[in-house]
């Protein structure tokens, strides 16, 4: 099992989709690194070899992956909630921020359902 940039890449998977594993390289970006890399896209992970591994590291350790990314973006979105935009208003109260409608959807980002009882009615 090849470990790039701290991940345990899968050996039965092709090189393009095994990439992807790693947070920060989608498919578009696996293709581009194997490209510069010089190793073909079809092969397996079990078939490269620690030289074409070598050239794969380097050629990652170009890129924001990992932990730095993750927290890269959490201080994107901390940022948001201090200055007070609308996002961060969102962000704060955990609505969608993409102008999606809550009235009826959202629940993945508004968690699940808290019903509230109804006023009784008065007696007279």
């Amino acid at each position: 099992m090849a470990r790039i940039a701290g991940i345990d890449i899968p050996k039965q998977k092709r090189g393009v989709i095994a990439l992807t594993y790693i947070f920060g390289i989608g498919s578009s970006r696996s293709k581009e690194i194997l490209a510069s890399a010089k190793v073909s896209e079809d092969t397996k992970v079990s078939d490269w070899n620690d030289d074409e591994i070598g050239r794969i590291r380097e050629t990652i350790a170009s890129y924001t992956i990992e932990g730095e990314l993750r927290s890269e973006t959490q201080l994107n979105i901390k940022r948001l909630m201090d200055i007070g935009c609308y996002r961060g208003i969102r962000h704060r109260s955990g609505l969608p921020l993409r102008g999606q409608r809550t009235k009826n959807n959202s629940r993945t980002r508004k968690g699940k359902r808290k019903t509230v009882a109804n006023k009784k009615k008065a007696t007279k």
